[in-house]
């Protein structure tokens, strides 16, 4: 060790690390610079100058920061022996004088370095604003922005607090954005992937998502949303291949999970605890996995090969699937604990229809629309007449609404007539 000590502190020094590019890293990179040196300027801000550059005035003569410090900042982004490394940290340093290794992690700026002009476009048109950190947060700043007029480097940054309001709108947060923006460039396979490291359920989500990304989306505040739920949709057509799904499973634990239900929240608890190798097994009360998935949505809007197709991913991380079980009626919790189960999460649904309150809603062929559903999905026998009418405009309506006239136009052919009364406007 000692002779390693003495070779390095004779070679001579060829590069040079600088943390802090402030006008005292600025100077001293300069020096260093112009006696032959190679220098890398490390700075945690987007660009050097420090806080000086910032203030209108320097202490103690009180002249123009810019004035003074402008030739400065040019001088050290021309200098062909500086190097800037801005928005970054030094995270680890390590070896012997002359023979350093240093760990640097640069953040991204999320705006192309070499192609930004500097124009300002960008930070007109953006439309959110954030806390002006410098000024105290007593105003505000656009999340694209420049540190300071005649920054070094010029180009603008985004400042990310948090997540998009696409994505921090979405439940199970999946980067909308990330995945536009791949299937922008073609890249079809990794748009399939990010999505799928969120969500197993794509073919599902693409068709039958309540789009809470959608609302959220603020290209709308300037003429209408993105369609998030039909890219997703378009990835999921275009690149499903049994062979493409990568649902690697933890090493065991040997911890056993009992789910109670097998809807959208079942499933996907059971595919993410398996994944982190737990033993998972879903009791679901129906003769079909699936939950309202599987009863509640007509086939022409979910056809039943998707959804069998991603309830198959779950059962290929070896989650077992145990239908005609209801809790309570065909098994016990002191019946599942003494079967080594260690933990429980209930995801039973909501199956039962609000009840309208009114004379005459016990009739003979008066059903709740989500009945009416689940026997036309468990193919049982369900009665039509030639004219329905269907009482609420909310999804299991019309739903309702179009099942039932498919099903009376095979009877009664085009005399079938289907109403839809409701309040308000559909």
């Amino acid at each position: 060790m000692k002779k390693t000590k003495k070779e390095a502190s004779s070679k001579s020094i060829s590069k040079v690390l600088v943390v802090g590019g402030g006008i005292a890293g600025i100077q001293s990179s300069l020096d260093l610079a112009n006696s032959g040196f190679k220098v890398y300027l490390v700075e945690k801000k987007p660009s050097i100058g420090g806080v000086m550059a910032q203030l209108d005035k320097t202490f103690p003569t009180n002249d123009c920061s810019m004035c003074i410090m402008s030739p400065k900042l040019v001088d050290a982004g021309r200098h062909p022996n500086i190097e800037l490394i801005t928005y970054a940290d030094v995270e680890h340093v390590s070896g012997d004088a002359g023979n350093f290794n240093v760990k640097i992690r640069k953040r991204s700026r999320y705006v192309d370095i070499e192609k930004c002009k500097s124009c300002g476009d960008c930070s007109d048109v953006c439309p959110v604003l954030l806390p002006n950190v410098f000024e105290e947060k007593i105003c505000k700043n656009n999340a694209i922005y420049q540190l300071f007029p005649q920054a070094n480097p010029s180009a603008y940054v985004i400042k990310k607090e948090g997540m998009p309001p696409c994505r921090a709108s979405c439940p199970i947060h999946v980067n909308a954005y990330g995945y536009i923006s791949l299937i922008r460039d073609g890249k079809y396979k990794e748009a399939f992937d990010l999505i799928f490291e969120k969500n197993p359920f794509l073919g599902i989500t693409g068709r039958v998502c309540s789009r809470p990304c959608e609302t959220a989306c603020r290209r709308g505040d300037v003429d209408e949303s993105i369609a998030i739920d039909y890219l997703k949709r378009f990835v999921y057509d275009k690149e499903f291949n049994e062979k493409n799904i990568d649902a690697q499973k933890a090493k065991s634990t040997g911890e056993k999970i009992a789910i109670i239900g097998s809807g959208p929240a079942g499933l996907l608890a059971a595919y993410d605890l398996a994944k982190q190798g737990h033993s998972a097994t879903i009791f679901e009360a129906l003769p079909v996995p699936g939950g309202m998935l599987a009863v509640g949505i007509p086939e022409y809007r979910l056809p039943k090969k998707i959804l069998n197709r991603e309830i198959d991913i779950v059962k290929s991380l070896g989650v077992k699937i145990k239908t005609n079980m209801c809790i309570g009626k065909d098994i016990l919790f002191s019946d599942l604990k003494k079967q080594g189960f260690k933990a429980f999460f209930i995801a039973v649904g909501t199956h039962i229809s609000r009840r309208l309150g009114i004379p005459g809603e016990d009739l003979e062929n008066v059903v709740p629309a989500t009945e009416f559903l689940k026997n036309v999905n468990l193919n049982k026998k369900v009665h039509v007449g030639s004219r329905i009418a269907v009482i609420g405009g909310g999804d299991a309506a019309v739903d309702a609404a179009r099942t039932s006239l498919r099903l009376a136009q095979k009877k009664y052919g085009e005399k079938s007539k289907v109403f839809i009364v409701y309040r308000r406007s559909i």
